[in-house]
């Protein structure tokens, strides 16, 4: 029964660590500590959220909207699986997020351009990498590209589509034409 009250605190703190703070409840000191140039934190909404501390997964079901600095995640289920190891050290402060698994018409949409579609995307934070599944497209303008899997290298700038068994990628590039 104990257990029940601790929850609450539980809660927030997770949320805290592992999803950061927003700009209205960060002291000046911690705003003084964090740099410019840093990552906004990712605010996530969702109908419902159940946090699993035993397993390390914070659960967005139902109209899931991530946002973060230069992107938006729409999607149906999102798992959030963390590491709060750290938690047993000196820092308790650290809790990282491993990987996030979006699900359920999944759509992202960059800022600077592009939407990439499918049916399951996930992101891998030690790799850097995104990989969509089920029906994945990305989409630049009119270009865009499918395959049965869309590998994306956040940090190298670079993407590998694949096409499964006897399905082969697609690319389609609508040439820039020049005004003469």
């Amino acid at each position: 029964m104990g257990n029940k009250k601790f929850l609450p605190f539980l809660l927030v703190t997770v949320l805290m660590f592992a999803f950061g703070f927003s700009d209205s409840v960060l002291s000046e000191t911690i705003k003084d500590r964090i740099k410019k140039d840093s990552p906004k934190p990712m605010v996530i909404k969702s109908q419902t959220m159940e946090i699993d501390d035993e397993t390390k997964i914070v659960t967005f079901v139902g109209d899931v909207n991530a946002e973060q600095d230069d992107f938006t995640i729409k999607c149906k289920t999102m798992r959030v699986y963390y590491d709060d190891s750290s938690k047993q050290k000196k820092d308790k402060s650290k809790t990282r997020i491993i990987r996030i698994i979006a699900t359920g018409n999944v759509i992202i949409n960059r800022i600077q351009g592009g939407v990439a579609t499918s049916k399951k995307a996930v992101y891998y934070e030690q790799d850097q990498k995104i990989v969509l599944t089920g029906n994945p497209v990305v989409k630049q303008g009119h270009d865009f590209v499918e395959g049965d899997r869309i590998t994306i290298f956040l940090n190298e700038n670079k993407s590998v589509v694949e096409g499964l068994n006897d399905r082969r990628v697609k690319a389609v590039i609508f040439p820039n034409r020049v005004k003469r």
